[in-house]
């Protein structure tokens, strides 16, 4: 091949590139080239989520000791709120409407006490998990590393601070005559099962987030209804007694209700199991691993497209 230069003289022109013309699908394929932040297969996800896992823990930390920074009691503040929503939650529910009826004052307090702490678990984590990726886009922007990593280390940082409370539900619960024994120990498995379910949440909610941040707007609305449907303030088969038995047995399967029975009735001796759903251990197994299992594949397809836009 020759071409004619400006002269008139004639010069050989340069062979054709043997990639001119490929689509760049091919061409990417021949080179081993990948779309810069695509979407890796499931198990590669996990396996890279795996090791970041230090990095999820340091996070959650470094955001649980930030969490009360500004405030001169610091860190008391994880323990006072919810004491606090429950001092007002006993004016409103158990001294004006009642709502301890077919419970002993000592097994009301310990019983509203530990319904605030453990559905606060679940509230912290899904409002904290709405924000995930749309409060985060400065690190979503600037570094390369598994998306999920966020929001299950936002539901670790409620764990870290549930934790750290559990020692005030303890000194009530023993106040008010429950000394510990053996059924305490079933608050690991209902705690670890409770997370695996609130991270699944966050999951769901920071994808869902993430394309529509206005939702953190409106997530406290649905909290707290969820919160006056879950039985924290009172028993769902004392309040609901006369009712259809369906209609109670599906309320005691709301699975925020599930975990606060079960930690209830690991601490409190006259809160017996005919206070509990059917198949109960069942049901928070179900919950948490539906949730997580399908929080997380949920979260995955869209992997490639946060921090876009």
């Amino acid at each position: 091949m020759s071409e004619t230069t400006h002269d008139g003289g004639v010069a050989l022109g340069a062979a054709p590139s043997p990639d001119e013309g490929l689509p760049a699908a091919r061409l990417a394929a021949k080179y081993g080239l990948s779309v810069s932040g695509a979407r890796p297969p499931l198990m590669e996800y996990v396996r890279q989520l795996w090791g970041r896992r230090h990095f999820i823990l340091a996070f959650s930390q470094a955001k649980l000791t930030a969490q009360y920074s500004q405030a001169k009691l610091g860190q008391v503040w994880q323990v006072a709120t919810p004491l606090l929503n429950a001092a007002v939650y006993y004016f409103i529910f158990g001294i004006i409407l009642k709502a301890s009826r077919g419970m002993g004052h000592d097994t009301y307090i310990p019983f509203l006490v530990i319904g605030v702490f453990v559905f606060t678990f679940t509230q912290s984590s899904v409002m904290a998990g709405v924000r995930a990726i749309s409060g985060n886009l400065g690190l979503v922007r600037a570094l390369h590393f598994p998306r999920a990593s966020l929001p299950i280390s936002f539901a670790l940082q409620q764990l870290q601070q549930l934790l750290f409370s559990m020692i005030v539900v303890f000194v009530v619960a023993i106040a008010f005559g429950n000394y510990p024994s053996l059924s305490w120990l079933l608050i690991v498995p209902a705690l670890v099962l409770q997370f695996l379910f609130n991270s699944g949440l966050a999951l769901i909610l920071a994808r869902m987030g993430a394309k529509t941040p206005d939702l953190a707007q409106l997530m406290p609305f649905i909290m707290r209804t969820w919160m006056y449907a879950s039985g924290v303030m009172f028993s769902i088969s004392g309040i609901m007694a006369g009712r259809p038995e369906w209609v109670i047995r599906a309320m005691q399967a709301n699975p925020a209700a599930v975990y606060m029975d079960l930690v209830r009735f690991a601490l409190i001796d006259d809160y017996g199991a005919s206070h509990l759903p059917p198949h109960v251990w069942p049901l928070a197994v179900f919950w948490a691993v539906v949730f997580f299992a399908g929080g997380f594949v949920y979260f995955w397809k869209a992997e490639e497209r946060y921090g876009r836009g």
